[in-house]
């Protein structure tokens, strides 16, 4: 297991949180995306042409929406009503990774941190993150939670008023499973000490 996939499983396993995975290329159907909406199953990415996303009916779009995108998001659900019901203090993370180029630009990023208008979790993490004079760390870089697209932290934190940020990792540096690991590792003080703060 290499990837975003290890990285997050070694970054749950440090902070002893449970981590939902949704197992789908964002190709199939992003599951950070509206379903049928912008970018949800893109027919071009980065300038490549997706052929199997081509035409496809709504009932095929509603189709890979149920068999990818609803069951990932309602395990995201299960999760954090069991640890609401008795009313226990969590905050909301969403892990994601990010191309080194896109569209012929580099990408500076070692990580970014994806916010809206909460910055309970946000502002400490960038300002543990920073810590690290290593780390080139964007703020709403290279996506931005504030995007017309986001689904994830609107369906489920933003209801439930949890303190949440998406954080995005550069797939270079996850490349291989020590690498992802190594990295899910290092980021881990930088979010415990942020959801402290941020539930504080």
């Amino acid at each position: 297991m290499a990837g975003l996939a290890a990285a997050s499983a070694a970054l749950a396993l440090a902070l002893d949180a449970p981590l939902v995975s949704s197992g789908y290329s964002r190709l199939a159907i992003d599951c950070n995306r509206w379903p049928g909406g912008e970018g949800s199953i893109p027919e071009i990415s980065d300038g490549t042409s997706v052929p199997a996303n081509h035409g496809l009916s709504k009932a095929e779009v509603d189709a890979r929406a149920a068999a990818c995108f609803w069951p990932y998001h309602r395990e995201v659900d299960r999760h954090l009503d069991r640890m609401t019901a008795g009313g226990q203090a969590i905050a909301l993370l969403v892990v994601h990774s990010f191309t080194p180029e896109m569209n012929g630009f580099q990408r500076p990023w070692h990580v970014g941190v994806l916010w809206n208008d909460d910055a309970r979790l946000p502002d400490p993490l960038l300002a543990e993150l920073r810590r690290d004079r290593t780390l080139v760390v964007g703020d709403n870089e290279p996506y931005s939670a504030r995007a017309s697209y986001e689904y994830t932290l609107n369906a489920h934190a933003r209801p439930r008023r949890l303190p949440h940020c998406s954080l995005e990792v550069r797939q270079d540096l996850i490349d291989t499973p020590d690498t992802a690991r190594t990295w899910g590792r290092r980021l881990a003080p930088a979010i415990r000490a942020a959801v402290a703060a941020a539930l504080g």
